[in-house]
C-alpha cells in the first residue's frame, strides 16, 4: 500500500495543490486545516509522513510537532512562510526531519517527501545487528536505541545521527560528515546537526549515560564508552 501523507495547511488552495501533487506521485492523502484537526487526523489515520505548516489556527505547528514527537518517530516536514534561519532551527530542534519555505515549487516538496520516506524505509529494512557502545544499544532494524535496556524516544534524524556515530565509536565526525551521512537529501545547514545532537545528548543523559556523546572542539562529535 502506498504511503499516507497528512497535509496540514490552513490555506485551502495551497492544501489542494499539495494534495494533487501527492496523489499524482501515488501517495494517499489526508488533510487538516488547523492544529486540533491535525492531531485528530494523526491519531486516527497514523500517517507515514506529515507535511506541517507552522502557522496554524488553534494549535500552532510547533505544538503539533511536539505532540507527534512525544508519541513517536513519524517523519515530519515543516512547510512555513518564515524564511528566518532561527525558526527553521527551532522546528528541527523539536524533531522535524526537513523543511521547505514558502513560496516553494510543489515538485520540490514532493522530492523532499520521497527523500524522507526513503530514509525512513531504509532504517526499517536494514537487518544489521544492533550496535553496542558502552551502555548504549542501537538497533537499526527495529529503529530503536536503548541505554541499559531503557528505550530512548528519538526522532528519525536523531536516530540516524546516533547510529552513524555508533558505527565508529571513538572516531570524531565533523558536522559536514554527519550531515552528509544522516541527512543526505536535505539542504539543511551544518548547525542543524548541533540542534539534533543536543536532543540526543539530553536523552542519553536522562537515561543514565552522561558523557557518552562528546563534543570535539573544532571538529564535531564522537561517541565513546564511559566507565
Amino acid at each position: 500500500m502506498s504511503a499516507l501523507i497528512l497535509i496540514v495547511e490552513d490555506e485551502p488552495q495551497l492544501a489542494e495543490i499539495l494534495e494533487a501533487y501527492a496523489r499524482q506521485e501515488g501517495y494517499r492523502t489526508e488533510r487538516a486545516g488547523d492544529g486540533f484537526a491535525a492531531l485528530s487526523a494523526y491519531r486516527v489515520a497514523s500517517p507515514d509522513l506529515i507535511l506541517l505548516d507552522l502557522m496554524l489556527p488553534g494549535k500552532s505547528g510547533l505544538e503539533v510537532l511536539k505532540t507527534v514527537r512525544a508519541d513517536g518517530g513519524t517523519p515530519v516536514i515543516l512547510v512555513t512562510a518564515r524564511a528566518e534561519e532561527t525558526d527553521q532551527i527551532v522546528g528541527l530542534e523539536l524533531g522535524a526531519d526537513d523543511y521547505v519555505v514558502k513560496p516553494f515549487r510543489p515538485r520540490e516538496v514532493m522530492a523532499r517527501v520521497k527523500a524522507v520516506l526513503r530514509r525512513a524505509s531504509a532504517a526499517l529494512d536494514d537487518a544489521e545487528k544492533p550496535l553496542r557502545v558502552g551502555p548504549l544499544e542501537v538497533d537499526r532494524r527495529a529503529v530503536i536505541a536503548r541505554v541499559n535496556g531503557q528505550a530512548l524516544t528519538l526522532t528519525p534524524a536523531e536516530f540516524r545521527l546516533l547510529f552513524h556515530l555508533a558505527e565508529s565509536p571513538g572516531r570524531a565526525f565533523s558536522r559536514e560528515e554527519l550531515l552528509a551521512a544522516a541527512l543526505p537529501d536535505s539542504d539543511a545547514l551544518e548547525r542543524v546537526v548541533d540542534a539534533h545532537l543536543a536532543g540526543v545528548r539530553r536523552k542519553l543523559d536522562l537515561a543514565g549515560a552522561p558523557g557518552l556523546l562528546r563534543t570535539v572542539r573544532g571538529v564535531g562529535y564522537r561517541l565513546e564508552a564511559v566507565s
